[in-house]
């Protein structure tokens, strides 16, 4: 199984596109069913950052409304979370992407981001958010 690992810079281009890194496209790519988006990017609920899941991932990530009374007020919120700010996307062929300005406006992305390994999932910083965010995990890492 490839996982996404390391972190790892890139620059709009003057399209506003970005290139996602080669090993995170082979993962993606090597997860991917034919007819799918390449990836599903959502707003984090915890930090200023953009998920990106692989569609067998998120589909995971929202089995638990299958136990949920469809007409349960938590159903109804837990579908919102995941699927109302949820953006199929899929990459042209130089690997490049658009983030939806909502998703740019939530990281508060301008000029580069940041591409943060998480394993199953990756994330897209502002590249000192993203170092904070690392050191910050180091640290209680340690603790732990």
């Amino acid at each position: 199984m490839s996982v996404f690992l390391g972190t790892h810079q890139n620059r709009f281009d003057a399209k506003g596109r970005v290139s996602i890194p080669a090993g995170f496209r082979t993962a993606l790519r090597a997860r991917a069913t034919e007819g799918e988006p390449l990836v599903i990017l959502r707003p984090s609920h915890i930090h200023p950052c953009i998920e990106a899941w692989p569609v067998v991932a998120f589909a995971t990530l929202a089995q638990p409304l299958d136990a949920i009374d469809v007409f349960s007020d938590e159903h109804e919120d837990l579908a919102a979370a995941l699927y109302a700010d949820a953006f199929p996307i899929d990459a042209d062929r130089e690997g490049r992407i658009v983030l939806p300005e909502a998703l740019r406006a939530h990281a508060g992305l301008t000029d580069s981001v940041a591409f943060m390994g998480l394993g199953r999932i990756f994330q897209i910083w502002e590249p000192a958010a993203a170092e904070t965010r690392r050191s910050q995990a180091r640290d209680r890492s340690r603790q732990a």
